[in-house]
């Protein structure tokens, strides 16, 4: 599960000094300094994946320098890939020094100096960040040199299957086991290799699995983005990633650890979606059928019949009890619900 690595205890005046301690324990360590004449902020959780770990990080501006002094005392031998969510920051990086924003990717290795400045804005920055050994990675180091400290853009292609993969890990991950961390960490490591190869024109050196796994991800991200619409069969999707519908079934089967069908895999996505929506009080004025149909299910009595196979109660029953639960929580624990990277309303 996602740990919180801030105590409640920590006092305001504390919190850059527990934040220095948090990195140099958990990540590497730096030699911080805060931006002079605000008050710091800071956050810091994180997720076991095997060999590998995720982390997610808010805090104020600061400057954090990795030196060859540092770097004897302790190295994780590394590297760190991070998601810049919100804010900016300049690294500087074996010779390469950058700007890297908001939705963009930022690779850096822990056995090199370094050097990070933090930029103001309106909010503290914002990252999610994949720290796994040097190891792991199937390309050259000499090679990948060239993209330390470089832009990532994460809008399109691999890049944008790999950060749709982050949000989903960041948002369920706390309720997979041990064992499913561990694939999905593997996972991770695969689509950051393939989307360094590409950076590098060097993603005919991956291992055929990794490949394949990444073809499986982007399917994936591409069934997700597309649940809503009712013409998306099988065949649709074959056709999309210019594959045969038996190729396509065979890297369902051959890379899931519990083998579903294509069109099993979307009905429960499709399903799940809109179990999410009908638990939710934000849209309990939208009808069972316009849910239904928002996720693409074309019958209502289809809808109706497959959803009560799923879980045991038709679509109306199951949101009567869930609206009714959220009303009984929300009178027991009024306070409103928190998420990472923002405070609560006062």
């Amino acid at each position: 599960m996602w740990i919180s690595l801030l105590p409640e205890t920590v006092r305001p005046s504390e919190r850059f000094d527990w934040f220095n301690d948090t990195v140099a324990q958990t990540v590497m360590p730096t030699v911080m300094s805060p931006e002079p004449s605000t008050e710091f902020h800071a956050e810091a959780e994180m997720l076991d994946l095997g060999p590998l770990r995720m982390a997610r990080f808010a805090f104020s501006p600061l400057r954090s320098r990795r030196t060859p002094a540092l770097i004897r005392h302790g190295d994780p031998e590394q590297y760190q890939l991070a998601l810049i969510r919100r804010g900016a920051a300049v690294l500087s990086q074996s010779g390469n020094e950058n700007r890297i924003g908001a939705g963009e990717f930022v690779l850096w290795d822990t056995s090199r100096p370094s050097d990070t400045r933090i930029l103001p804005g309106p909010d503290p920055v914002r990252l999610t960040m994949l720290q796994f050994p040097r190891t792991l990675l199937p390309l050259p180091g000499r090679r990948l040199e060239r993209l330390l400290a470089g832009r990532l853009t994460g809008g399109h292609g691999v890049a944008a299957v790999l950060m749709s993969f982050l949000d989903g890990l960041e948002a369920h991950g706390d309720t997979c086991e041990a064992a499913e961390l561990r694939r999905l960490g593997s996972v991770a490591v695969e689509l950051a290799g393939v989307l360094l190869a590409q950076r590098l024109d060097d993603a005919g050196q991956l291992p055929v699995e990794v490949r394949a796994r990444v073809l499986l991800e982007r399917i994936r991200a591409f069934i997700e983005d597309n649940l809503g619409d009712p013409q998306l069969t099988p065949g649709a999707v074959a056709a999309r990633h210019n594959i045969s519908l038996r190729s396509l079934h065979q890297l369902f089967r051959s890379h899931d650890p519990q083998p579903e069908t294509v069109h099993a895999w979307i009905r429960r996505r499709r399903l799940e979606r809109c179990r999410e929506d009908l638990a939710s009080t934000r849209l309990h004025a939208y009808t069972v059928q316009s849910i239904a149909h928002r996720w693409g299910f074309s019958s209502a009595t289809v809808f109706s019949r497959t959803f009560r196979q799923a879980y045991g109660l038709t679509p109306t029953e199951f949101r009567g009890l869930s609206l009714a639960g959220a009303l009984a929580r929300s009178v027991e624990d009024p306070r409103t619900e928190r998420t990472f990277g923002r405070a609560p309303a006062s």
